[in-house]
């Protein structure tokens, strides 16, 4: 969403002109002459000097390539930079604490609570009067309600088990209050309707919902307000939201600035970047940490964990052993190197099917998998499943095995993790093609399509794919939206778009459900789950997605951030130095 260049202000100059006196005739004898002021050589009017105009204050960040694609609910667009414009701009219900633990925002909520005597399971939210966009639009119902009717039935969204669970969303007092009843009891209820967005302005938009968003947001609920997007140049200014009703921004500006590894670390050391947030490999660490006390790092977690899925209901893998015998081939520290090149990342190696290793609770599930490539159990279990070795190739009914392994294009670790899968299979005489369509296209339609329906060009022609498992939300409801079984809606007979696996356990079901409605504890429903799904070989979880934050000491307020929210949450309180000068 571009906008025109700010003029500079106008300066005015106050001219100041000769008042002549003339005094007044009477009979009395004339006072004495008094000598006329001396008068300046030059006859031009003195003129005062214009007063200084401050520079705005900003912070410069370094950030990694920006992409297009804003929406924080999608998984096409689950990126830092999404996820960092949504924490500048977007107004939540709760949000971490210091402690990790959510909590009311104050600045958007008077409160949100359960309704004790309804008869269904109800939470009442009290948006504040004052609480509005940045186009005087105030921030009502309808968003509550548009954000429920997306993140209930569209495919690729990040977390949509909690909102399949509400059966209505009723405005009240002007919009102002909002009644959420549920189907079933959601103890996770206070993980829901973050990052609101403005429904007035993106219902009715000619564009659907997995691009509406592709250009940036068309107003703002929060301290700052995009100002200029310009990716071509790789640039993004926001400016300080005077709309926002709650405490201003300490800066007038941030500017995001995607610059690649060497010119991060350089616009560091020479002062050009206040602070850098990006995936940096081992090498750029190295470099970092050269720059000595004139930078701070620290790890930024991220709310996704990178893994390797086995879309069990595609033709080449439907057979458990195939699956097996894929995970056998497969080496695993070589995929995560190829995915963090020894950054950040690198330490945040995951070894369970539900949590991320930085989220509370986390603990290593794994059972019995190679770290290693195993020539010899792949050879088993392909065996097994009924295929023979001829001519470098696995062959079963005169077909060889041949996997499709898809990426989208927009992420480039996640393409070079692809490409690792394929070289890795092909060394064990198992043919494979990456493919890399765009995240809309894969999150959005080739994942989430029924894996059992064989449309061509749906989820039967994906075999395996490199997607984000998001984390950070109700542990319960995260798990139901990777791994539970697609519901239907109470007004509909269309069941809801499957989880990016197409894995659904009608055995298993009972557990994801009863821990979701609070019936089972967690730990004790994740651990059932977890084995099934290493039993199965569903998917291959390798790290937690990590960015490295270098920090310059000339700003200041700048935090990690609680719980996964990331550093850009606390962007409010950031205080940066006057810029070199006003222009865009």
């Amino acid at each position: 969403m571009s906008q025109g260049r700010r003029r500079p202000l106008a300066v005015v100059s106050l001219l100041l002109t000769t008042v002549s006196v003339v005094a007044a005739c009477t009979n009395a004898p004339p006072p004495p002459l008094v000598p006329p002021p001396q008068t300046p050589t030059t006859s031009a009017p003195t003129t005062s000097a214009p007063p200084a105009q401050p520079m705005p204050v900003e912070v410069v960040v370094g950030v990694d390539e920006l992409e297009g694609g804003f929406n924080p609910h999608t998984l096409a667009d689950l990126s830092p930079t999404s996820s960092a414009l949504a924490s500048l701009m977007l107004p939540s219900v709760f949000r971490p604490g210091a402690d990790g633990n959510l909590q009311l925002d104050g600045t958007l909520m008077e409160s949100a609570e359960l309704v004790p005597d309804a008869e269904k399971f109800t939470v009442r939210y009290r948006i504040r009067r004052e609480a509005n966009w940045s186009d005087g639009a105030p921030i009502a119902a309808e968003d509550f309600v548009y954000l429920w009717e997306q993140l209930r039935s569209q495919p690729g969204v990040s977390d949509p088990a909690g909102y399949q669970l509400i059966d209505d969303v009723a405005s009240r007092q002007g919009g102002k209050t909002v009644d959420v009843t549920f189907a079933k009891p959601f103890p996770g209820w206070q993980t829901l309707f973050n990052n609101l967005l403005p429904a007035h302005l993106l219902r009715d938009a000619p564009r659907g919902w997995a691009t509406v968003l592709d250009d940036g947001y068309p107003a703002s609920g929060g301290p700052f307000a995009i100002r200029q997007i310009d990716l071509d140049r790789g640039e993004i200014i926001l400016e300080r939201n005077d709309r926002y009703w709650g405490p201003p921004a300490q800066s007038d500006r941030i500017v995001l600035r995607a610059l690649d590894r060497a010119r991060q670390v350089e616009a560091l050391r020479s002062g050009d970047s206040h602070l850098a947030v990006f995936g940096a490999d081992r090498s750029t660490m190295q470099s970092l940490r050269d720059l000595g006390d004139a930078v701070q790092l620290i790890t930024v977690p991220r709310p996704a964990t990178m893994e390797v899925l086995l879309r069990h209901d595609s033709r080449e893998l439907a057979d458990v052993k195939v699956r097996r015998a894929v995970l056998a081939a497969l080496d695993r520290p070589a995929l995560v190197e190829a995915g963090t090149g020894g950054g950040p990342a690198d330490q945040l190696q995951a070894h369970a099917q539900v949590l991320a290793p930085s989220e509370r609770g986390y603990t290593p599930t794994e059972q019995g998998l190679p770290n290693k490539p195993d020539p010899a159990q792949v050879e088993r279990l392909l065996g097994e499943a009924g295929y023979h070795r001829s001519g470098g190739a696995w062959l079963r009914d005169g077909r060889p095995l041949n996997l499709v392994i898809a990426a989208p294009f927009e992420h480039e670790s996640y393409i070079r993790i692809a490409e690792a899968v394929a070289q890795q299979l092909r060394e064990q005489g198992i043919q494979a093609t990456v493919v890399t369509p765009t995240g809309d296209q894969l999150f959005g339609e080739m994942l989430s399509a029924n894996p059992r329906s064989g449309e061509s060009g749906g989820a039967g022609s994906v075999d395996m794919a490199i997607a984000p498992r998001p984390a950070g939300g109700d542990p319960a409801a995260m798990m139901a939206s990777s791994y539970g079984c697609p519901g239907v809606a109470a007004d509909s007979e269309t069941p809801f778009p499957y989880n990016d696996a197409g894995f659904c356990d009608e055995l298993l079901q009972p557990t994801i459900d009863a821990s979701l409605t609070g019936q089972v504890p967690f730990p004790e429903a994740s651990a059932v789950v977890e084995q099934v799904l290493w039993r199965d070989a569903v998917a291959l979880p390798l790290y937690q997605q990590a960015q490295v934050m270098a920090l310059r000491r000339e700003a200041t307020g700048v935090e990690a951030g609680n719980g996964l929210a990331g550093p850009f949450s606390t962007a409010a309180k950031w205080i940066g130095t006057p810029a070199d000068n006003d222009g865009y």
